[in-house]
């Protein structure tokens, strides 16, 4: 009998895309349902980066683009890391790719050999550890959870390091918990990681703009941490941009080299009337960052109002990025009389299937106490669903 790979049958598939596509397929057959399980903004392309696009496909830009991505791109991406991080890179040191999910896979692909490990804080990105599968590497988790701000600390860290590890992965702003790691914090994980030898990270700050403490920190800063850190980002959500699919890294030039070999090999260069438009994007006034920036922490202050009215649910604040991952583990084991909730996921499908609102259970991202909600939607919407999410947890008892 035909079978798939070995290399695919170590997957799991994206927990967050499945629930989408559940919350989808219910509003084909006419269910209102509101969905919270997707991190996508809900806001358009702002006009000025659409109109970039369009000029660029009146001026012809339909060619094959350089594998690393445009060289007018590489140099506003140069700029933007002086400008906003105080970070100098060369566009030698920096590759475009097809969205920063790409990045972050030729990198784990490019740096981690079979066996090596990989340290994961929990709660994780669904894919950081399937990437890291695919790769032949393995995951280590390092448990951060709520009562620790979903944040890991460097004691935690220096004890998940063993001669094996290659590569720690951060992601801050946090996809899912909205955690933001200070100066103080990214100091403290710097130092850790300076004192062994071949070791990087990876720093996913594609969630940057959407900040409420202040300006982003990111872990390059520190002497030593640039030539052991591997920054991702990209346009997708500080520019309403997900499906234009533009990221980058900027890293080491051997291994912004190592990529680009790969990259080269199975997908070349992103598509070239989007790179046009990501480099206007960055290169012209930021103000449409700042209004989107302000309407998430809006809507982020009245997710957390309504969610602490929920009895059974504790909430914290998030401190970035657009989801709330409140701990729902007080209802494992109580029914409605036809439903027993017996993890996170059997709440997120309980919320869908009953209240019609979509979630992703804390399971898919390693916190098994939790269940994720994005706030990239509208105050209605919102408020709708946080009554609808009260309605149906008050039958559970």
């Amino acid at each position: 009998m035909a079978q798939l790979s070995n290399r695919l049958q170590r997957l799991a598939p994206s927990a967050t895309l499945a629930m989408s596509q559940k919350s989808s397929e219910m509003k084909a057959q006419g269910i209102d349902v509101i969905n919270l399980s997707v991190g996508e903004p809900d806001f358009n392309t702002p006009d000025h980066i659409k109109e970039a696009a369009k000029r660029a496909i009146d001026d012809n830009y339909s060619k094959y683009s350089p594998v690393p991505g445009y060289p007018d791109l590489r140099q506003a991406i140069a700029r933007k890391l002086e400008r906003e991080n105080h970070l100098h890179y060369l566009p030698s040191e920096i590759l475009v790719s097809n969205g920063a999910k790409q990045s972050v896979c030729n990198t784990i692909m490019a740096l981690v050999n079979d066996g090596e490990e990989v340290i994961i804080p929990t709660p994780y990105w669904v894919s950081y550890p399937q990437m890291v599968k695919l790769a032949g590497g393995e995951p280590v988790f390092v448990e951060a959870g709520f009562h620790q701000n979903f944040k890991m600390t460097a004691e935690q860290l220096e004890a998940a390091i063993t001669p094996k590890t290659r590569m720690i992965i951060l992601c801050s702003p946090s996809n899912p918990t909205g955690s933001v790691y200070n100066q103080k914090e990214l100091q403290a994980l710097a130092e850790v990681i300076l004192r062994h030898d071949d070791l990087f990270i990876l720093a996913d700050e594609i969630y940057e703009h959407i900040n409420y403490i202040g300006a982003h920190q990111s872990i390059a800063q520190f002497p030593g941490m640039k030539e052991r850190t591997i920054i991702v980002n990209g346009v997708s959500k500080a520019y309403a941009m997900t499906g234009w699919r533009i990221g980058y890294i900027a890293a080491p030039e051997w291994i912004v080299k190592g990529c680009n070999k790969l990259q080269g090999q199975y997908t070349s260069g992103p598509c070239s009337v989007s790179q046009k438009a990501a480099e206007f994007a960055y290169t012209q006034s930021q103000a449409c960052v700042e209004e989107m920036r302000k309407a998430f922490e809006r809507r982020r202050n009245l997710i957390v109002e309504l969610a602490k009215t929920i009895p059974g649910l504790e909430v914290n604040v998030p401190e970035g990025a657009f989801y709330l991952f409140p701990k729902c583990s007080s209802f494992f084991g109580k029914s409605d009389g036809e439903t027993t909730i017996h993890n996170s996921t059997d709440l997120a499908m309980y919320l869908l299937e009953k209240g019609h609102v979509a979630t992703v259970g804390g399971d898919a991202f390693g916190d098994a106490e939790c269940f994720r909600m994005s706030y990239a939607t509208s105050d209605e919407n919102i408020t709708e669903a946080m009554r609808r999410i009260r309605d149906v947890l008050a039958k559970l008892k």
